[in-house]
């Protein structure tokens, strides 16, 4: 899965948006703050997919894309989980670097760009950047460092906070796309992949804030954060099949 980058477009980044409607305008505004104007610098375009929301995601988002210039929706009409969207935001993506973030607005959009700013000195090299989150309760701290030491057991790599935003990347990953997951274990695909082909792997620390609408499919307590850590392992086995079938195998992580 890969396009010919087109317009001269340094970076895509894609958000996935599942009935947060009330997040989307001051999303939007908040990138165009960061960017430092309505229309943008000219070569970073904002990609915000319809997961198959059941709110009015879609009309605002119709809306977003008609009053700023960077913006750009994807519609996925029926949720086939929060990977399946972001795979169909990246499959229209124009930009020689690309990923995803988060649409709660927990990572705020100045933040997010500072992640963008930091690939432009490595322009055309196999850069993979992922955050780091801060200031997060104990509890959170545990099931993220607990499933960091399985994946890197289970990989023979070193993985740290392997859900962190943004995800961004050069492009030529999206080469090696074929067995990208449907559900939320693409985090980990990705910064598997990344490590078997050798990208050299980049990490910024981010200011993680409160959600402001919408609720999240997994952060609601010690048990959702259980089940959701163990169907996490048990997609792991099959994430790894699909990496190891376009690479040799993960090589040391390199923050």
């Amino acid at each position: 899965m890969t396009k010919v980058p087109d317009g001269g477009i340094f970076c895509s980044l894609v958000i996935p948006c599942y009935n947060e409607e009330g997040n989307l305008t001051p999303l939007a505004e908040g990138f165009a703050a960061a960017l430092g104007a309505p229309s943008g610098p000219g070569d970073f375009e904002l990609i915000l997919v319809d997961n198959g929301s059941s709110d009015g995601t879609a009309a605002a988002l119709r809306a977003l894309a008609a009053r700023f210039p960077f913006l750009r929706a994807v519609t996925v009409p029926v949720n086939k989980g929060y990977g399946y969207g972001i795979t169909q935001g990246l499959g229209t993506a124009r930009g020689e670097y690309a990923g995803w973030a988060h649409g709660d607005l927990q990572y705020s959009p100045a933040e997010i760009m500072k992640a963008v700013e930091l690939l432009r000195p490595a322009r055309g090299k196999k850069i993979f950047l992922k955050g780091l989150r801060g200031a997060r309760p104990l509890t959170d701290r545990f099931f993220t460092a607990g499933m960091a030491a399985f994946e890197s057991l289970l990989f023979g790599a070193r993985f740290r906070d392997i859900n962190a935003q943004p995800t961004l990347f050069h492009r030529s990953l999206l080469e090696h796309w074929d067995g990208a997951p449907a559900d939320f274990s693409l985090d980990l695909y990705a910064y598997a992949l990344a490590l078997g082909k050798g990208f050299a792997v980049k990490r910024l620390a981010l200011t993680l804030g409160e959600r402001a609408h919408g609720l999240s499919s997994w952060n609601r307590g010690f048990l959702a954060r259980l089940r959701i850590t163990v169907r996490y392992v048990k997609s792991s086995p099959a994430v790894k099949r699909a990496v190891d079938s376009s690479a040799a195998g993960p090589g040391p992580d390199r923050p």
